[in-house]
């Protein structure tokens, strides 16, 4: 999947087919599309009981797989500030039954390690050019405090405004999970939709593609952002967080080892793409962590959908 976080740089994201080319391209060849908004998919050639399929804005009013272990089901339309208009009813999919997070709790079967629903988030880093950086710091900010400066009045280009941008994009995810679970449920009484955040695992999307700044203090800053979206998950009750990359795009968004050590980053499981079909993404269960952690998922390229494996 791939994101931007500024509707200016609107671009295909990554996580469908598109991203998961970007994503084989990135592991064999490091060097991963850029800005691609990701068409996240699912079972494509047939979901089984063992495998999952993974769904967002691209697959909003089409025939979703069925007989998924488990549904993974993306927040935002593309980039990190804009909603995925079918994660629950609205004016443009106002039924439940056209709802992906519908979707993933009432048709996956549960029968593998990961739950039924999961969620993915996209990431972004993109500085105080764009007109919803931070101008101050709204809780306590580990970098410090994020300070105002310029005309227009903005926030700095710091590692405090990046953490307090970053925690400000999944908090409104969160906002946005919650309302689509009790729309769904004020339509819909069988199935229950859990409105609360604590009761997914979230996936951190990071692509290379999206808006992210470079240099040793850019890397500096992408790290705070990323570490800003974890806090908002943790404050909000959520026990698991993962990272869906690549060891190539994870370096170049992060810095690696260098920038994350010591941070909440690490040790966090991995989902990662790349695969062309179910062996490969089987065989890339035994690939290195990039996070320090486990890999826990991979994905591989079918049609309409892409697919999940879990390790």
């Amino acid at each position: 999947m791939i994101l931007v976080s500024n509707a200016a740089h609107r671009v295909p994201r990554v996580l469908g087919w598109g991203a998961t080319i970007a994503a084989a391209l990135a592991i064999l060849t490091a060097s991963p599309a850029l800005a691609a908004r990701p068409s996240h998919g699912g079972g494509g050639g047939g979901s089984s009981s063992t495998t999952g399929n993974d769904v967002s804005y691209p697959q909003c009013g089409a025939s979703l797989p069925s007989g998924q272990a488990f549904g993974i089901v993306g927040v935002n339309d593309g980039l990190a500030n804009l909603l995925n208009p079918c994660l629950g009813p609205s004016s443009s999919y106002p039924s439940y039954t056209q709802s992906e997070l519908y979707w993933a709790v009432a048709g996956s079967t549960g029968t593998t390690s990961q739950p039924k629903a999961s969620l993915y988030v996209n990431t972004a880093d993109p500085g105080n050019g764009v007109s919803d950086w931070p101008t101050s710091s709204i809780k306590q900010d580990p970098y410090g405090s994020c300070t105002a400066s310029g005309t227009p009045l903005v926030g700095a280009d710091s590692t405090a405004c990046a953490w307090q941008y970053g925690y400000n994009k999944l908090t409104q995810d969160i906002q946005w999970l919650t309302s689509a679970a009790v729309a769904i449920n004020g339509e819909e009484s069988t199935v229950q939709v859990p409105s609360s955040p604590a009761a997914y695992p979230w996936w951190l999307d990071v692509e290379t593609a999206n808006s992210w700044q470079s240099g040793t203090s850019g890397l500096a800053m992408n790290v705070a952002d990323l570490q800003g979206m974890v806090a908002a998950l943790g404050d909000a009750g959520v026990t698991k967080v993962g990272i869906y990359s690549t060891s190539y795009q994870w370096g170049q968004v992060t810095g690696g080892p260098t920038y994350t050590e010591g941070t909440s980053l690490v040790g966090l499981p991995d989902w990662i793409p790349g695969a062309r079909k179910l062996s490969g993404a089987v065989s890339n269960c035994q690939l290195s962590s990039f996070t320090g952690g486990v890999v826990e998922l991979t994905q591989w390229f079918s049609r309409p959908y892409d697919s999940d494996y879990a390790c």
